[in-house]
């Protein structure tokens, strides 16, 4: 990225609607927009050096697929037990998952976070129309699951907003009688049978999940925080169109398999979790790679190549970070803001 050598770089903003291109020298140029400098009273226009773009061909099977991985650390670095206890020192993690004894009220908790995933969703900008969807089995009766109402806006939803369906579609009657994402059920119904072990799923058409899955390749371990999918996620090649059917939703989570999410090639990101605080962290992470993922690429020089993570350190990243509990602590900010800035989401 070629910018003034003394230009302080705080924002990349986009201005256009389209990307323009631009040549010299045969090199070819992407411009995305303008940086903010300290030392400027104008914007300055950033152009991103790209090498030529090569023929991409994608077949339309799954890739990726999670597989089972051993960990070990010739730096001989601690293998203690998985958990947040982990990422604190001198005092206990704050924030323990809760235990219920109480169904109905492990429900009402859940029901409120869940909640309150729909909030972060929509302060990060998640939105695209009646398009995305968060699930979550209920506590109560594991066969049926809470989803969104059609048409409603993130930042709107409450905890009783929510409605319980079957696993058939139906609503049912202890919540409100409103209708539902047709593609969403699709899709999280197929996840939740699946995997017995997914309490919630996320699924949103993001701008770089999006932008990232047409690509139709999984994520490079290139950062700490994306070694949390170090070989526990996939990509769905076999985009078939709107997921009205059960079969593309079937066909959605057999691609997930074991894993902790699938980038949906030309769709969006999907994740999942045995908390709807970890299957949110999950999300915002995940697409927080994407993004991470897309501007490395972009940046690169004719013959350069991203650093990857070798695959022991990415694997011990992954075993001591990215457990249900420890997910669900990194969500515990994002919704404590939430708390902060309106709590009515909890009603």
């Amino acid at each position: 990225m070629d910018v003034s050598a003394s230009c302080a770089v705080h924002h990349i903003i986009l201005h256009c609607n389209s990307a323009s291109t631009s040549f010299s020298g045969g090199v070819r140029y992407l411009y995305i927009g303008r940086i903010n400098s300290s030392l400027f009273s104008t914007y300055s226009p950033v152009f991103l050096n790209m090498s030529p773009p090569s023929q991409i061909s994608t077949e339309t099977n799954t890739t990726a697929v999670p597989s089972s991985v051993t960990v070990t650390s010739s730096r001989g670095y601690t293998l203690g037990e998985r958990g947040s206890h982990n990422i604190a020192k001198g005092m206990p993690h704050p924030y323990p998952v809760p235990k219920f004894t109480d169904k109905h009220e492990e429900r009402k908790w859940a029901k409120q976070h869940m909640a309150g995933a729909f909030r972060v969703f929509a302060r990060k900008g998640y939105t695209e129309g009646t398009a995305g969807h968060i699930s979550l089995r209920d506590p109560v009766d594991p066969t049926t699951f809470w989803i969104n109402p059609l048409a409603k806006h993130f930042g709107l939803i409450k905890a009783s907003d929510l409605v319980h369906c079957d696993e058939h579609g139906n609503v049912l009657p202890d919540g409100p009688q409103s209708a539902i994402n047709a593609a969403g059920f699709a899709i999280h119904s197929a996840v939740h049978k699946a995997r017995p072990d997914v309490i919630a799923a996320c699924h949103t058409h993001s701008i770089y999940g999006k932008t990232f899955s047409a690509m139709g390749r999984p994520l490079d371990m290139i950062s700490q925080d994306v070694c949390t999918f170090y070989k526990s996620h996939s990509v769905y090649s076999d985009f078939g169109g709107v997921a009205l059917e059960a079969e593309e939703g079937k066909a959605i989570a057999a691609s997930l398999g074991d894993g902790k999410g699938v980038i949906l090639q030309n769709h969006g990101l999907l994740t999942v979790g045995q908390t709807v605080d970890e299957a949110a962290y999950l999300f915002t992470l995940m697409e927080r790679s994407c993004e991470a993922q897309l501007l490395a690429d972009a940046a690169l020089r004719p013959g350069e190549k991203l650093k990857i993570c070798g695959d022991e350190e990415a694997a011990y990243t992954e075993y001591m970070a990215a457990d249900p509990e420890t997910l669900y602590t990194e969500f515990q900010p994002d919704f404590e803001m939430e708390l902060y800035h309106n709590n009515d989401f909890l009603n």
